[in-house]
């Protein structure tokens, strides 16, 4: 089943696993908005996915404010008509530290990005799956390893991810009278998409190690599988990694 005819949106859309993502619904039919920050990076995906603005438009937004958000998901509506998927894929990365060192101003930049951003994208297309004809729709969290087992000096990125991790529960039982599905999909370590080597991680010993990778088609093509399923069917947790990455018990 392709995405012909459906519409999403991706956030996080200019760079990383977000354009990988953008990319391969584009390929596979979908039209889709994409929302980031930063608008020459968004517009670099459009110009990668060779697809007419009739199939893809690029909405610079910040998703920690509720103004933007409420803008973003109106001019999809003015566009398109229509909501079919929503992809919370934008987060914040800060530097791994100690407890203890953890700036405030880290910490906030996280949990406005990935934790309020997440509520207030899933909050207003919530809406419009709810009020549209036919009602329904489909929003996948990125969740990730961290959102159930901890790596160390990540308080804030664990904390962030577990809280998506109930951000995905919470909608996917509310999303029951609507038809609305809500299912997380949790990658691992994925290659660098420019070739670059995988720099050493710390492990739960205090140890560093080069861990395994698999390339960004793996993430791809399990989030085009959720993506495919027919409303009556939810894939509810989704976790994707390199078979001898450190995950269960973190050893």
């Amino acid at each position: 089943m392709t995405g012909h005819g459906k519409i999403g949106v991706v956030t996080g859309g200019g760079s990383g696993l977000g354009r990988a993502a953008a990319l391969a619904l584009l390929d596979q039919g979908w039209s889709l908005a994409l929302a980031g920050r930063r608008e020459e990076a968004l517009e670099e995906t459009v110009e990668l996915s060779g697809a007419g603005p009739d199939r893809v438009i690029s909405v610079p937004t910040d998703i920690s404010s509720p103004t933007a958000v409420a803008a973003l998901f109106g001019t999809v509506r003015s566009h398109f008509g229509r909501l079919d998927l929503l992809f919370n894929n934008a987060g914040a990365a800060v530097p791994r530290r100690p407890v203890t060192e953890v700036p405030f101003e880290d910490w906030s930049r996280v949990m406005d990005t990935t934790v309020t951003g997440t509520f207030l994208c899933a909050q207003e297309a919530f809406r419009v799956m709810r009020d549209q004809t036919p009602r329904g729709g489909r929003i996948i969290n990125n969740g990730a390893p961290s959102a159930h087992s901890p790596r160390p000096n990540a308080i804030a990125y664990t904390t962030a991810k577990h809280a998506v991790l109930g951000l995905t529960r919470a909608l996917s039982l509310d999303g029951r009278p609507y038809t609305i599905s809500c299912g997380q999909i949790d990658v691992g370590n994925v290659a660098p998409v420019d070739g670059s080597p995988q720099p050493p991680a710390m492990q739960a010993d205090g140890t560093m190690a080069v861990e395994a990778t698999v390339p960004v088609a793996r993430f791809t093509e399990a989030l085009l599988l959720m993506a495919s399923m027919p409303l009556d069917t939810n894939v509810q947790f989704l976790t994707v990694l390199p078979t001898t990455m450190p995950y269960i018990g973190r050893g």
